[in-house]
């Protein structure tokens, strides 16, 4: 992200002088404060999405009430939106702009212009799967447009119309989400079974495990070439063992039809990895869990009435990535469970940044880290408003939840892309 003062002095400058000149005119400013007088958190996510794609300029106040959006030149357009949408505004007048841009240099704050509407794109079956997606009901709430994708779409390279992706509830190390102890005879895994059984036969692998693992990689290309990648619950630490798993047979036989081949686990390759190491397999199928990444068992002895996490503050000067994906109302987050709940923090990589954790615990629930050109952002868990999200379960109700922390989370992640690129010093 390029820090470039002007950006923030010269509409203050602008608006100082149009106060002195022109008293009875304002700047076109809409502030969308992001602090707790706001109405609608989630759609104020989604307004500042519509100003990009109308070509307005958005500023991401960053650490400036809870990381507040300043929409330049939109004027009666931006309210009347705002307005629609039960988002709380404020129009700043000239002096009140000047005195906000100067707080925001004296203080840990940061100015980061919004440049374009980014496109976003999910990584989901076009079959009805028994769970809800958070990312899902998150962009639908906010009224921010997506695009399903899936195997073939990936693996076709598709994915370079993209410049954000999530992953959410998937397996990429082929077993079926390791349901098989509990749901093998329940219709709805008989039939994904064997719908996944017949992609992947379409598309030439002799397993599951296989094209799972050929659109991992094609993913990690993607974010290797500049992609932002998202991943939450089983998406994150399945994901990462199946880069680790290149080329060899780590599931059992209800998955493929044969035991998985002797010594893999000394053959696992964690460099290929983006943010995990060292972790030993699970590989028995009647036991739910992929590695010893995860830590729920864990969260499981933890009352949820004290399940809290907390989020790091980092130096918004310095550090606007991690200051961008941590913008919250709060810095201690209720806790949400979700087949990967927690990450074991000695399995990190060093170089991985970590967002949220459980202080003074093994637990870190948020992390985010580089590959090539591009980024991933890891958020352990399921659904943020749902503690213990379960197989058919109902979808959130995200008008019930319209303030909610986690789900800020989430929608930091969508707008992340658009920030404009810092220039790396020579």
């Amino acid at each position: 992200m390029r820090k470039n003062p002007a950006h923030r002095l010269i509409p203050a400058m602008l608006c100082a002088v149009a106060a002195l000149l022109l008293p009875a005119v304002a700047c076109a400013s809409a502030l969308i404060p992001m602090d707790l007088t706001q109405t609608d958190h989630l759609k104020a996510y989604g307004v500042a999405y519509w100003a990009l794609e109308k070509g307005y300029r958005v500023e991401w106040l960053l650490n400036y009430r809870s990381g507040s959006f300043n929409i330049l030149d939109g004027g009666p357009d931006v309210i009347e939106e705002c307005r629609y949408r039960g988002v709380s505004w404020e129009e700043p007048a000239a002096g009140e702009l000047a005195e906000i841009y100067r707080t925001i240099e004296e203080e840990n704050m940061e100015v980061v212009l919004l440049e374009k509407a980014p496109a976003v794109a999910l990584y989901a079956p076009d079959n009805i799967q028994p769970w809800d997606d958070a990312v899902m009901l998150a962009l639908e709430y906010a009224e921010i447009p997506y695009t399903l994708v899936w195997d073939k779409e990936v693996q076709s390279g598709e994915l370079t119309r993209f410049d954000w992706l999530h992953l959410h509830h998937e397996d990429f190390t082929g077993q079926h989400g390791k349901f098989h102890a509990s749901f093998r005879n329940a219709e709805w895994y008989r039939e994904q079974k064997a719908y996944y059984e017949k992609l992947a036969a379409e598309q030439g692998y002799g397993s599951v495990s296989e094209h799972k693992k050929a659109s991992a990689r094609a993913i990690k290309e993607y974010a290797l070439r500049g992609g932002f990648l998202f991943s939450m619950c089983s998406a994150t630490d399945s994901y990462d063992i199946a880069l680790a798993a290149e080329g060899l047979d780590i599931v059992d036989v209800p998955y493929d039809g044969d035991p998985p081949e002797p010594g893999f686990q000394g053959r696992l390759d964690y460099e290929k990895c983006l943010a995990f190491t060292g972790f030993t397999l699970i590989p028995s199928p009647n036991v739910y869990e992929f590695s010893d990444i995860d830590m729920t068992d864990v969260t499981r002895l933890r009352p949820q009435e004290i399940d809290y996490f907390t989020l790091f503050e980092f130096a918004a000067k310095h550090d606007p990535v991690p200051t961008m994906l941590t913008q919250c109302h709060v810095n201690v987050v209720r806790g949400f469970m979700g087949q990967t709940t927690t990450f074991r923090r000695n399995l990190i990589k060093p170089y991985v940044t970590v967002l949220g954790d459980y202080p003074e615990t093994e637990e870190v629930k948020y992390i985010h880290g580089n590959v090539g050109r591009g980024t991933f952002t890891f958020l352990a868990g399921h659904d943020p408003e749902d503690y213990r999200h379960m197989v058919g379960d109902p979808p959130t109700i995200l008008s019930m939840h319209k303030n909610s922390p986690g789900y800020r989370l989430i929608l930091n992640n969508v707008l992340f892309p658009a920030a404009k690129k810092k220039e790396r010093k020579t």
